[in-house]
Order: C-alpha cells, then structure tokens, then sequence
C-alpha cells in the first residue's frame, strides 16, 4: 500500500460502481480516508468493504448527489469520522441518451440536478468542512465536451458546464490553496455505461481511438489520483484527457 495520500481526507461521489469506485479504492490503497458516497446503499458498501478488507479507511455514505442537504450532512459524518476534508471527487451522474427532440423535462431536470447541481454541492461540503491546509477538487469531464457526439445532447450540456466550472473555480478557489482540475475519460465499459452503449457502440468507439482500444477503470482513477496528490501540486484549472487520444484525432 502506497503511502502517497496518507493524511488526505477524500469524498468520492458516485463511488458505488463503476470508475467512482475505482478511485475510492485507489485512493484508498494510497492511504487516504475516502468517503463512499453513493444514492445506492448496497453498492457503496460493497466499495467501502473491499477498501477495509484491504486494510484501507473507508466511511459509507449513502445521499443522492442532487440534495445540497444530504451532501453536507455527508461531508459533515466524513469530517467527523476522519479529520477535515482535503478533496473532493466529483463522480456521480445520471445519463440518458437519445435524440434532442425527444429529450422530456423529467429526464432533463435529474441530468441537470446530479450533473452540475451535484458538483457545486459538492464543492460547498468541501469548502465548509476542510481544514486550513491545502485542498483539491476534480471533476469528471468528457471528451463529449469538446467533441460532437450523436444522441448527446444533454449529457453533452453537462460536461460541457463542467469544463467551464472547472476552469472557473480554479481561479475563484486558488488564493484559498484549492485547487480544482478535471479528468476527461474517453470510452470506458463501466457497468452504467454498459446499459446505455451496446456492443456495436463500443466497436465504434474502439475503433475511432487512436489507441485502439477501450479505457478501463483504474486508468482513470490513475489520473484522478495524480490530480489529488503532490505531483500535481502547481497545476490547476486543467482537464486531463485520459482518452486515448479520441480527443486530438483528426477526421
């Protein structure tokens, strides 16, 4: 177990499944305390039970990313149980995919409520509960942001809102020691992607990365990891593609 994050009081959000997971569990290993937070109570302690089995610090918390309420009071348990917050990572989201003209305000609304709603919460929870030292923030971006992608439309809007808030709150929160970065993962087969991207989808995209495959789950979290640790100490207000290179091919 790396020793790199000991000290570091983290809450990952979204950290049930998928690459939420993974970064809770890597962050874990680095010595880090991580709150797992997650709407879904089964699978943030499945998370938070691997973290412990291998000798990792690990608190369950259950709250939906869209209630400013319930992410404080999760922070607030988190600070409790471990010191002061020093990141956040802000994981979870709520995607459905399909044409702009059949987008419905229901579907909408949740996207809007996890995906942007829930970061800035999540920044709040951070800034009310950290202590006097050094913190750091990363936000899950997309390459979607940049990139035009079919059936998009709204989860496009999100990550594209959250590149600018990034960008933004790196230069509000930097005189506060803060810094806030974001990662950008290209195609990665988590089990909530898989249920929106069929295998032909993912033929595609393979196929469109210059790398010539897909992403996996612990690579993110690598990156994730290096945005919250030492070796990144001077960089903030970056988005890290982690993507392959799908971002950067020319057509």
């Amino acid at each position: 177990m790396s020793a790199e994050l000991t000290g570091q009081v983290v809450m990952v959000t979204g950290a049930g499944r998928g690459i939420g997971a993974a970064t809770a569990r890597l962050l874990a290993a680095r010595g880090a305390a991580v709150g797992v937070f997650d709407i879904a109570a089964d699978l943030a302690e499945a998370t938070a039970a691997a973290i412990k089995a291998a000798g990792g610090k690990a608190l369950v918390l259950v709250a939906d990313a869209a209630d400013r309420r319930a992410v404080f009071d999760a922070a607030a348990a988190l600070r409790n149980a471990f010191g002061p917050l020093t990141g956040i990572v802000n994981d979870a989201i709520w995607i459905r995919y399909g044409p702009v003209e059949g987008v419905e305000e229901e579907v909408l609304d949740r996207m809007l409520a996890v995906g942007i709603k829930g970061p800035v919460w999540g920044v709040q929870a951070l800034l009310a509960h950290r202590g006097d030292g050094p913190a750091a923030i990363v936000n899950l971006a997309s390459p979607a942001a940049d990139l035009g992608v079919a059936n998009t439309s709204s989860y496009t809007a999100v990550k594209g809102a959250i590149v600018a808030l990034t960008r933004q709150l790196a230069v509000e929160l930097g005189p506060q020691g803060i810094r806030v970065n974001a990662v950008a993962p290209g195609a990665v087969p988590t089990p909530g992607a898989r249920a929106i991207v069929d295998e032909a989808g993912y033929a595609k995209r393979r196929a469109q990365t210059p790398l010539g495959r897909l992403g996996e789950e612990d690579e993110i979290a690598a990156a994730i990891a290096f945005l919250l640790g030492r070796d990144a100490s001077f960089v903030t207000g970056e988005v890290l593609h982690a993507d392959g290179g799908i971002s950067v091919k020319s057509m």
